[in-house]
């Protein structure tokens, strides 16, 4: 009996990751209104203890979030687009100190010659097309507009997002509830206490880690201003999104950072404020805005991370990419309630024992 529910459940296992490979495209805007729904769901629950209906509940969380969603991309796009503006344009001057000063210091340095590269041909090239960069929001709009079918998906999206998200959240009890009937009893303890780990680790992960890459992406951000960098916007945003990762931001952004402060100073000493900004940034990371805000269980290796991230990528693309890291991390739970079985088992002791003197 037992075999027959173990390859009932590796066909459905098959069966599930084959739909999810064949409609991935179709289901990317399900899973991102089912996270935000499940983002949404504390808010809701301590409304509804309030005694508020949960459907008002849903309404008020709802109203919240899009009014400051939509504030923030208001605020966001136009210094974006400003950035890309100032980037292009002093790409150029860039390009000539690169040419002129930075490839011979470095092959006079190195004691070897650096290839040939046509800086001019690329120079020229984006001065004739500098004007690409600018108009960010309207060229997006373009490029959609452009297609009828693609103008049609995008905004079918855009409002199934929203609406898909509204009944989740409404009904999110209700159907925790009716996947919690259909559990075999015999296993049903088992798989509840792994569904409370994996939801405290989504939690942990999902709600704190946005919060902390918005805070070092505004740390970045405000301390490469200070330092005078004029694409500090830019990179402070490039290393907040990259900061899930972890160390990867920090990389990232201090590469970055340090290339753009010596093209535009063309000094040393900025290069220790840009260290500094960033030094200062991790240790804000590390001692206080992950024990706050993501805490200590996740227990996901950096490299597992990228890994995760990659493979969900490449196997079912952006829908793999949303869902890499929740898949991760309810793996995980999973793997050390096996490794726990395993060490407590009979058989594991029995290995372990040292062999009997026969003597």
């Amino acid at each position: 009996m037992m075999e027959v529910w173990r390859s009932w459940g590796l066909a459905w296992l098959v069966l599930g990751l084959a739909l999810l490979y064949w409609l991935a495209p179709v289901l990317t805007p399900f899973m991102a209104a089912a996270a935000l729904a499940y983002m949404g769901d504390p808010l809701v629950d301590r409304l509804e203890a309030w005694r508020l209906p949960r459907t008002l509940g849903v309404v008020l969380v709802f109203v919240v979030l899009t009014s400051l969603g939509i504030t923030l991309m208001l605020i966001l796009i136009p210094m974006l687009e400003r950035q890309i503006h100032v980037m292009v344009t002093k790409l150029p001057g860039y390009i000539d100190w690169l040419t002129h000063k930075g490839l011979p210091a470095i092959s006079s340095f190195l004691g070897v010659e650096t290839p040939v590269v046509d800086m001019v041909q690329i120079k020229q090239a984006l001065q004739q097309h500098w004007q690409s960069a600018g108009g960010l929001a309207t060229q997006l709009l373009g490029s959609v507009t452009q297609s009828s079918v693609t103008l049609f998906a995008t905004l079918a999206n855009l409002v199934l997002i929203p609406v898909v998200a509204f009944y989740l959240l409404r009904d999110w009890d209700v159907l925790v509830a009716r996947v919690h009937v259909l559990l075999p009893r015999r296993l049903e303890k088992k798989i509840v206490l792994v569904a409370k780990e994996s939801d405290q680790v989504l939690g942990a992960f999902l709600r704190g880690q946005m919060l902390v890459m918005l805070a070092l992406a505004i740390i970045y951000s405000l301390g490469l201003k200070l330092v005078g960098l004029d694409l500090a916007f830019l990179i402070g945003l490039l290393a907040g999104l990259v900061s899930f990762v972890p160390y990867l931001g920090f990389i990232v952004g201090i590469v970055v950072a340090s290339l753009a402060a010596l093209m535009q100073f063309h000094e040393l000493m900025p290069l220790l404020y840009v260290a500094l900004v960033f030094g200062i940034g991790q240790m804000l990371e590390g001692m206080v805005l992950t024990p706050l805000l993501v805490g200590d269980r996740i227990g996901l290796h950096p490299v597992a991370v990228m890994f995760a991230v990659l493979a969900g990528g490449q196997l079912f693309g952006f829908l793999g990419v949303l869902l890499a890291l929740p898949v991760a991390a309810v793996i995980a739970v999973i793997l050390r309630h096996v490794h726990e079985w395993y060490t407590t088992h009979p058989a594991y002791s029995a290995s372990s024992a040292p062999p009997a003197d026969n003597k």
